[in-house]
């Protein structure tokens, strides 16, 4: 078997899953365009290398939007968003949207969501251990992104199972509870829109629902995919950002003792989060428009490509000694929210939700510890988050 099968081998399995950044280091050397079958029995290109990576991200021939690449409909009900779309439907469709993103807005939000963590950890303070990823991580930024859509916060549950059924669809063919999970996703979203063109109130999907009856902006394909890809962004990018930072100042306590000690340095800190091992694994797929070629490879239309972010952000290139965490690095252009038009709309919000939900846990119970090995920890499979099931922390509370 040669070097390269043997690489390709290596992908995708459960020591990867658990740790992948080894074989990155061998790809970014060896073959940093590498084709090869994905899980989902595609064949296509990974890019592994920062300066690819970039490129890619930013590579106007590569498109998102399938129905252009293979002249086939979508392939979900949900995947009609800006996400995958091209110019100039994704203008429109992102400009819906950002209003309720913009600087200020998030800027406003920072007490309200101090409130959410404080009460979150007050309520572990009763027991002395926590899981931090369902009684913290999922559940502070469910919250928020629940009150900014107006979402129910008693469905939170619900919305967790069917995020997790839409991502682990991107990654296998669909199952039957997989799709059973869609359907009672697509149902209360058929009942949601509907009691909100009777009583809208000011939250933004009664804002998208109201554009879309007003000025037929939106398509109901178009409203289903919008939405529901900011339920699932608005939560699964920060549920990974806090597990998977708090991971690395327990990996590395020199760096959480500086960080207790200067709790103004969070925002390097959460940069720095990103950027080690980052919440989301790979980025959505991109197509070749045309024939062409790029940064030496030959590439005919319809192949489809895909970056590895967290790969590129470990490339020794851009980042002196990038397999070690520290908080004190220079400023770093990560790609952890990918780069170009589609960068993550989200993304000042899930930096301050990180920086609230780790200092306060650090301020709170300063000596908290992991209660397993960090390599019994279980990392979910698929190719879009990369992200922890579970991380028990004994949390001392009277130390």
């Amino acid at each position: 078997m040669s070097a390269n099968e043997s690489l390709k081998n290596a992908l995708f399995t459960e020591e990867f899953t658990q740790n992948p950044y080894p074989v990155y280091e061998k790809l970014r050397q060896s073959e940093p365009i590498l084709n090869l079958k994905f899980p989902d029995g595609r064949y296509g290109w990974l890019i592994t290398r920062y300066d690819e990576a970039v490129a890619a991200l930013k590579e106007g021939r590569f498109i998102k939007d399938i129905t252009k690449a293979y002249g086939a409909e979508h392939t979900s009900v949900f995947s009609t968003n800006m996400l995958f779309a091209d110019p100039p439907d994704h203008k429109r469709l992102r400009g819906l949207v950002q209003k309720g993103f913009t600087p200020q807005r998030i800027a406003d939000m920072r007490s309200h969501i101090q409130d959410i963590a404080d009460t979150l950890l007050h309520e572990a303070s009763a027991k002395d251990t926590m899981n931090l990823i369902d009684e913290y991580a999922f559940k502070l930024p469910i919250i928020v992104i629940s009150e900014i859509l107006g979402v129910p916060t008693e469905d939170q549950d619900k919305f967790r199972l069917w995020s997790n059924s839409i991502i682990g669809a991107s990654n296998r063919e669909t199952s039957e509870e997989v799709a059973q999970h869609m359907h009672e996703f697509i149902a209360y979203l058929k009942d949601w829109f509907a009691k909100v063109r009777e009583n809208p109130g000011d939250d933004m999907i009664s804002q998208l629902v109201m554009a879309e009856d007003q000025g037929d902006r939106l398509s109901e394909q178009e409203l289903y995919g919008v939405v529901t890809l900011m339920i699932i962004a608005g939560h699964e990018t920060t549920v990974n950002l806090i597990g998977n930072g708090v991971l690395a100042l327990l990996e590395y306590p020199e760096q959480r003792k500086l960080l207790q000690e200067q709790p103004e340095l969070i925002h390097g800190a959460i940069e720095e989060m990103l950027r080690y091992n980052g919440p989301v694994e790979f980025s959505t797929s991109r197509w070749a428009a045309e024939d062409m070629e790029f940064h030496g490879v030959q590439m005919k239309k319809g192949d489809l490509v895909v970056v590895s972010l967290n790969s590129a952000n470990r490339d020794a290139g851009p980042f002196e000694h990038p397999d070690l965490f520290n908080i004190t690095r220079e400023k770093s252009q990560h790609l952890a929210f990918g780069k170009g038009i589609h960068l993550c709309l989200g993304a000042p919000l899930a930096r301050l939700e990180g920086e609230i939900a780790i200092n306060t846990l650090l301020r709170r119970y300063p000596h908290f510890e992991l209660q397993a090995g960090v390599d019994e920890l279980r990392w979910r499979p698929g190719m879009i988050v990369r992200g922890v099931e579970e991380i028990p922390l004994a949390l001392h509370p009277e130390s």
